[in-house]
């Protein structure tokens, strides 16, 4: 469709209709100033993702990890009163982590994403519970192997311990991390 063009009588028409109307008078718009957001690092985080992921690595063979009944590790430079609370169980947990019925690579997504949420909010002492391996099919402790493992691994484990009977026992394991 083509447009039609204005008669010269309809243009006369319309500026005589129009002649009074003069412009607004409108003062200029002034738009509240916007707070922008932090500009988030997606992509670092994705990467911190990934190699949080990757830094829990599997043993070749689980029988190579073959652990006695009690856990205990402490990394270098850690005070023996601060290890001496842990293994006591003096120290308040602040959070906790549940393996129970987890296959290895469930466990492993759980004790990463665990451990980073307990970095982001500061947490220092915590308890993972592995389990004593009796719903295995080796009736061993599967998950105890593996977690000992893992944990020895990251930066953010300063000492890990098996817990006191009544907080799991060697099912257990108290996890001090350092601070934030």
């Amino acid at each position: 469709m083509s447009k039609k063009t204005p008669s010269k009588e309809e243009q006369d028409l319309f500026r005589e209709a129009v002649q009074d109307v003069r412009p607004l008078q409108v003062e200029p718009r002034h738009e509240p100033p916007r707070h922008k957001p932090a500009p988030r690092p997606r992509q670092r985080e994705l990467d911190e993702a990934a190699v949080l992921k990757e830094m829990l690595s599997d043993p070749v063979h689980p029988e190579e990890l073959e652990t006695g009944e009690e856990l205990l590790f402490i990394r270098g430079g850690l005070q023996h009163k601060l290890v001496k609370k842990l293994r006591r169980g003096e120290l308040a947990i602040e959070a906790e982590l549940d393996l129970h019925g987890l296959f290895r690579e469930q466990a492993r997504e759980a004790v990463v994403g665990f451990l980073a949420e307990c970095r982001q909010n500061r947490v220092r002492c915590v308890r993972i519970i592995h389990g004593k391996g009796h719903g295995s099919q080796q009736k061993r402790p599967v998950l105890k192997q593996y977690v000992n493992h893992w944990l020895q691994q990251r930066d953010e484990v300063l000492a890990f311990c098996s817990a006191r009977p009544v907080d799991g026992g060697t099912g257990a394991i108290y996890l001090l991390l350092k601070r934030g």
